[in-house]
């Protein structure tokens, strides 16, 4: 664990300069070189568990696969493509290597950071170590965890999480929103201490409608850690779909879903929404391009998704 300690510097270097190379392939941006429309593009990640390096072991489907590192260089190529490209992860970055044994959460939100996200929210495994466990590698993180249902205010991590955020890219304003999953059952009552979890359905209408209302945005995200589906009548990311009237797009997390393109579903005023999860531990990661018409604002949504790590070398 001495190397790893004596290497974190230059391995978190290396993740910023993209110095592991990962081919980013055929990218929809045809429309970028006509004047009359923006694009805004969408990669994220969700359930990374730590996998900082690609996988290891006898599995050859996962062997020398996913891991931050190959997103870090496809974030920065995509972004010479496109500047107006967002990196958003749908939570459960915590958990699942050495790397979180030895560094708690310290490590990992470094490398999203020299990464380049630019947002998050927080899963349950965020949790494990409690509050305090959450607390202390925040200042590592240089990209907003934004979280609107869960009421921090009677802890110590009163103020730490903003329930929007705001972005603006080629005079396109996209607010984003998150939605954590109900922690009790999943996390011990320690691990939580006086968290209040808040009906998501509930929230997801008060953030959409000041999102698209109040602070005029062209596009409303959502970061979910609600999970995609489930046969009991538990809230996801389909279900919220169903229950919203403003929100363009659910990227979501928990239940480690591939999808092999995103789910278009119709929201409560029968409007499309798009769903999309990708997978976890960076072995794939999703996509999705919003093309605008600069003049009357109007978009449409191609899929490029799951440009897939499973198939580079």
């Amino acid at each position: 664990m001495g190397g790893l300690l004596m290497n974190r510097r230059n391995f978190i270097r290396n993740i910023a300069t993209g110095s592991v190379g990962i081919s980013l392939g055929a990218l929809p941006f045809e429309l970028l070189a006509n004047d009359d429309f923006v694009t805004i593009s969408f990669l994220h990640t969700n359930d990374m568990h730590c996998h900082i390096e690609p996988f290891t072991g006898t599995n050859e489907r996962y062997n020398g696969k996913g891991g931050i590192a190959r997103i870090s260089e496809l974030a920065k190529n995509s972004r010479l493509e496109n500047p107006n490209t967002l990196l958003f992860d749908a939570g459960d970055m915590f958990q699942g290597t050495p790397y979180f044994n030895y560094f708690k959460g310290d490590l990992m939100l470094d490398v999203m950071s020299a990464a380049g996200y630019d947002a998050g929210t927080i899963g349950n495994h965020e949790f494990d170590n409690g509050l305090s466990g959450i607390l202390e590698p925040l200042p590592n993180a240089e990209f907003p965890l934004i979280n609107s249902n869960y009421d921090f205010s009677d802890t110590i991590l009163a103020g730490k999480f903003p329930r929007w955020k705001i972005f603006k890219r080629s005079g396109i304003k996209i607010g984003v929103y998150g939605l954590g999953i109900e922690l009790k059952g999943l996390v011990s009552d320690n691990n939580i201490g006086n968290t209040i979890y808040t009906d998501p359905l509930k929230v997801a209408a008060e953030m959409e409608t000041f999102l698209k209302k109040d602070q005029k945005c062209d596009l409303v995200v959502c970061l979910s850690h609600l999970g995609l589906r489930y046969r009991e009548n538990i809230v996801s990311d389909l279900v919220l779909a169903g229950e919203t009237s403003m929100t363009d797009l659910i990227i979501g997390g928990h239940t480690h879903s591939y999808l092999e393109e995103p789910i278009i579903q119709k929201n409560k005023i029968g409007k499309q929404v798009i769903v999309n999860q990708a997978w976890w531990g960076g072995l794939v990661i999703g996509k999705i391009d919003f093309v605008f018409e600069r003049s009357r604002k109007r978009k449409k949504a191609i899929f490029a998704n799951k440009i897939n790590t499973l198939n580079e070398t």
